[in-house]
């Protein structure tokens, strides 16, 4: 079972949303998922809501779901993917899988809909 910094479900076991103020942040959820003992990577999902572009990831307890999010200031990249330094936790956008093996590429993928309802 992971444990996430400043995260806990309701009584009610309903999904918890976490806001970043940039990506950076955000992405460090990753990079610890990735450096624990399963070493589970999230995705990250790229969504239209409100008029607001989203990037998030999910990360999950045994009764619910937390949902750590981002609501892009500039226009979304077009990039496909996220090279993102393990020891560093540098990051940036990228077309292709690289072959740096010190990085993680993470997919940005892009939604049509969700169920998600983001406290915007």
């Amino acid at each position: 079972m992971y444990w996430y910094p400043m995260t806990k479900l309701d009584e009610s076991g309903q999904v918890i949303y976490l806001q970043y103020k940039n990506l950076e942040d955000m992405l460090k959820v990753i990079l610890f998922s990735a450096q624990s003992a399963l070493g589970l990577t999230p995705m990250l999902y790229s969504i239209k809501h409100n008029n607001s572009s989203i990037l998030f990831i999910q990360t999950g307890l045994a009764n619910g779901a937390v949902i750590h999010y981002l609501i892009m200031r500039s226009a979304k990249p077009e990039q496909k993917y996220i090279e993102l330094k393990r020891l560093t936790g540098e990051f940036k956008f990228v077309e292709n899988i690289g072959t740096d093996t010190m990085s993680l590429y993470i997919p940005v993928l892009e939604l049509e809909t969700s169920t998600l309802k983001f406290p915007l």
